[in-house]
């Protein structure tokens, strides 16, 4: 998953960066709440961590921008010093959904990142997921449309799955491409949306089909399901 971590004090960031990182996330790492608010209206992130007092903007404050500008569900959790139940309540009312007193330690922080991802993105064990009339057979790493397998790339399968399993989720290029290809420094932007391209191609998605594939410039793409397909997913 894709997390971001506000924290102002290195040795903390540090810590909670390899944390996560070890326990298999994307972890991106900001200490001023300015830049964490700039990110986040231009990535979507799967869960945020915020300290309290950081440098110019508060983590109340960024708290207040994710929830206003970019998302009422994704998880966000605190993690400060701040251990009063005035702060704690404030926090939670104002749309934390899990609060942590410093110092943290290490398999409690992950036991709360990993519940509150489980219960905003749950994920589907079984190994055949349906959208009819897609069939998504993860044991053996294909797609189905209506029985007819449809001939993929890895890559492309990849991130059809990311798409899929984020339906109606806005999906910045970056989360893309960090989900199919891992954090890469020399793969072009381009590369993501001649994928998305491709996969809205072979898999004929677009609104006369059910399913839609939606741009957003210079930000992502979001898989939609439209007309009598959406009501019954």
């Amino acid at each position: 998953m894709r997390i971001a971590i506000l924290e102002d004090d290195p040795d903390q960031l540090a810590l909670l960066e390899r944390w996560l990182a070890e326990a298999g996330h994307d972890v991106h790492a900001y200490q001023s709440g300015r830049d964490a608010m700039r990110h986040a209206g231009r990535e979507s992130f799967d869960l945020f961590v915020l300290d309290w007092q950081v440098p110019d903007v508060s983590g109340p404050e960024v708290l207040a921008r994710i929830r206003n500008n970019v998302s009422k569900h994704v998880p966000v959790l605190f993690v400060t010093v701040r251990d009063s139940e005035e702060d704690i309540v404030f926090a939670l009312e104002s749309g934390a959904d899990d609060y942590m007193v410093k110092p943290a330690r290490k398999h409690e922080l992950l036991a709360r990142v990993n519940a509150l991802l489980r219960r905003a993105y749950p994920r589907e064990e079984e190994p055949l997921l349906s959208f009819p009339p897609f069939e998504i057979d993860t044991r053996h790493g294909e797609i189905r449309r209506s029985g007819t397998k449809i001939e993929l790339t890895p890559k492309e399968y990849d991130l059809a799955v990311v798409l899929f399993r984020n339906m109606g989720r806005l999906l910045s290029r970056g989360h893309l491409q960090e989900a199919v290809w891992g954090r890469t420094g020399d793969l072009a932007t381009r590369t993501v949306d001649t994928h998305v391209s491709q996969v809205r191609k072979k898999l004929d998605l677009r609104a006369e089909t059910g399913f839609r594939v939606v741009p957003i410039y210079n930000y992502g793409y979001r898989l939609e399901q439209v007309g009598d397909n959406a009501g019954a997913a």
